[in-house]
């Protein structure tokens, strides 16, 4: 696949490609989080080619889920016991949520594990989609809208959001990514942008 070069905050320039995803995550050692009292999640990010350019999948939620209604997420959820691994949690999550088959991602890496305003400890790994273009099939209980962001909008500093909030009592600032009519919050900003940080790093290098 050809690399994509992308433009960050009118200033620097940075070429990202699928090679360079798996570099820069074969290279980083996960923190987990050996805290036993949270029930365990996975998500997997989706990155995928579309048009000679990079992108991640995100969902947008329902109103008739449980948790976190209308929020923008990653695709996963609880671990079962009948999965193998967390990492057969967010492939069949994947699968259930947006119709990906866990044949057709290759995953690439592992982030940080994280504890979520819900009280679940998340794992995030992720994954490359094989072919593209892909047919995705939301589910509708799940899933309002599948939104596909390119890398290189993510990656440009005008569209980080900032927001002031209660946490624990005190206010504190919040950190978003904006795409279209869509905020990235919470967990899945989070996420994000470690991952967006360590591509920075590596290219930076």
């Amino acid at each position: 696949m050809p690399a994509a070069t992308y433009h960050i905050a009118g200033l620097l320039m940075m070429t990202i490609d699928i090679a360079q995803f798996r570099s820069v995550l074969a290279r980083y050692t996960a923190k987990p989080i050996a805290d036993g009292a949270y029930p365990l999640a996975a998500v997997l990010v989706p990155v995928y080619p579309r048009n000679g350019e990079l992108h991640v999948i995100f969902t947008k939620r329902t109103q008739f889920v449980t948790r976190h209604k209308g929020e923008i997420s990653f695709p996963g959820g609880a671990f079962t016991l009948e999965d193998a691994d967390l990492v057969t949690t967010a492939l069949r999550e994947t699968h259930e949520e947006i119709g990906v088959r866990p044949e057709d991602v290759e995953v690439i890496g592992q982030l940080d594990d994280l504890i979520t305003v819900s009280d679940f400890r998340v794992t995030p790994y992720v994954g490359v989609i094989r072919r593209s273009p892909y047919e995705f099939i939301a589910n509708a209980f799940e899933v309002e809208t599948i939104i596909e962001v390119p890398v290189s909008h993510l990656l440009d500093k005008a569209n980080i959001v900032w927001e002031r909030r209660l946490r624990n009592g005190r206010e504190v600032e919040v950190q978003g990514y904006a795409f279209e009519e869509h905020v990235i919050w919470g967990a899945t900003a989070g996420i994000l942008r470690q991952l967006l940080e360590l591509l920075e790093v590596a290219e930076q290098a």
